[in-house]
């Protein structure tokens, strides 16, 4: 039996308790080899759904006293082989002087006219040990605007710090870069597919961390050649006055909002991924999805028999021949050298040894782009649609439907061309007119 309770959350606001603590709700992952540094990883997670950029005084500051994680399993057993863990505090300059984040223009992290601040530590941890990587990095604050942030892509820069194995690491708010429109939940896009066309999150931040590392860093032995296989997911610990709880959860995008049925979508976000397959609950909303009836229903999109073999693939054990009807070498951990036997459960896998893509397609490995979702996932992939082709089949058929799809096919904001690769915060209001 799973265990609920109201301090449990995750994703953009799909599960019951989310509204009340939008400062640890993890709202996506990401996981793609480096485009301009191949034999490295980029990983990036966000946090806080919805941030409008002219939401003063306060703004958006990572929550304290709490962990924000990163947790890599490189051998197929569902537990974390290595987790990178921030923590942030605060600096707060203001006290009873002033109600402003900052007195004038700021031009470096370390202005003085900066009066609210944000530093953490970073450590990357493994069952033999912790290492601390990062003890002073300084967040990049929030984008309060042009006049008092005139050139923020200055403070971008600042805040981005090497690390020991020669790394690098990002904190600080940035463009809401997934691209969707969320009115599936209005009777799945208004019953008759009018409701699409409109991207729900343009205009809005969030606050992320990421990290590039060398693929060896990631790999079982270091050995990216023999074992290129991850699964990475990440989740937020808050203390609750006695000890930390995993309040937030988040690997592949969407499965807990659509997926996960509403009474388990509190208590997955508190699950470890080795205990995914235990709960045939949420094992069978994969093998037989509402989703896909949902389409058949609404649209006449037929829905392929179940059990869905081709879901368990993709989002429980990851794609290998040997695991069911995609009949694929992808992004299995079994597919390393020295895994584990393996664990189904929910995570995002990417196959580290699969090149970047010169011309990237948005609909990933089902537009015959190896480098893309559901292997890993890149910014630029079109998760919705994918998803949705997925749910209706077009993993077993290797046909896809014609117009099943949002009809949101980009980020508003291009992305950038170096690390961290997530484009700068807008500070532009949504309602702007």
């Amino acid at each position: 039996m799973l265990r609920t309770d109201s301090g449990i959350a995750s994703s953009h606001r799909e599960a019951p308790a989310i509204s009340a603590d939008p400062q640890h709700d993890n709202t996506d992952v990401y996981a793609f080899v480096s485009p301009d540094k191949a034999d490295t990883v980029t990983l990036l997670a966000n946090w806080i759904p919805f941030e409008e950029p002219q939401g003063g005084p306060n703004f958006y500051p990572f929550a304290t006293k709490s962990r924000h994680n990163i947790k890599i399993d490189n051998d197929g057993d569902a537990k974390p082989d290595i987790t990178y863990e921030w923590v942030f505090r605060n600096e707060d300059k203001r006290g009873n002087d002033t109600f402003l984040y900052n007195k004038a223009p700021v031009t470096s992290l370390n202005d003085p006219d900066l009066l609210f601040r944000q530093r953490y530590t970073l450590k990357r941890i493994t069952p033999s040990g912790s290492t601390t990587l990062i003890s002073d990095g300084i967040v990049a604050p929030s984008n309060v605007g042009p006049a008092s942030m005139p050139n923020y892509g200055t403070l971008r820069a600042q805040s981005i710090r090497n690390l020991p194995d020669g790394g690098k690491t990002f904190a600080g708010q940035a463009d809401e870069a997934f691209f969707l429109d969320l009115r599936v939940f209005d009777c799945l896009y208004g019953c008759d597919l009018s409701e699409v066309g409109q991207d729900t999150t343009k205009g809005y931040n969030v606050n992320t961390i990421a990290l590039q590392v060398p693929a060896s860093d990631l790999a079982i032995k270091g050995d990216a050649k023999n074992n290129p296989v991850i699964g990475v997911w990440s989740t937020t610990d808050k203390f609750n006055g006695e000890k930390f709880v995993q309040v937030s959860r988040l690997g592949n995008p969407l499965v807990n909002e659509v997926v996960a049925p509403a009474g388990l979508k509190d208590a997955f976000n508190a699950l470890p991924p080795e205990k995914d397959a235990d709960v045939d609950a949420l094992v069978k909303r994969v093998t037989d999805p509402e989703l896909a009836r949902l389409l058949q229903s609404s649209y006449g999109i037929k829905a392929p028999a179940t059990p869905r073999n081709d879901l368990v693939e993709i989002f429980l054990t990851g794609i290998a021949k040997a695991n069911g009807p995609i009949k694929a070498d992808l992004n299995s951990q079994s597919l390393n050298k020295d895994a584990a036997k393996l664990r189904p459960s929910e995570m995002l896998r990417l196959n580290m040894s699969i090149p970047p893509t010169k011309d990237p397609n948005r609909l990933g490995v089902l537009g015959g782009d190896l480098q893309g979702f559901p292997n890993g996932r890149r910014l630029s992939d079109d998760v919705v649609d994918i998803e949705l082709q997925a749910v209706a089949g077009a993993a077993q058929s290797g046909k896809l439907v014609p117009g099943l799809t949002d009809k949101v096919d980009r980020n508003d904001r291009p992305f950038l061309q170096s690390f961290p690769y997530i484009p700068l915060p807008s500070n532009v209001a949504v309602n702007r007119r």
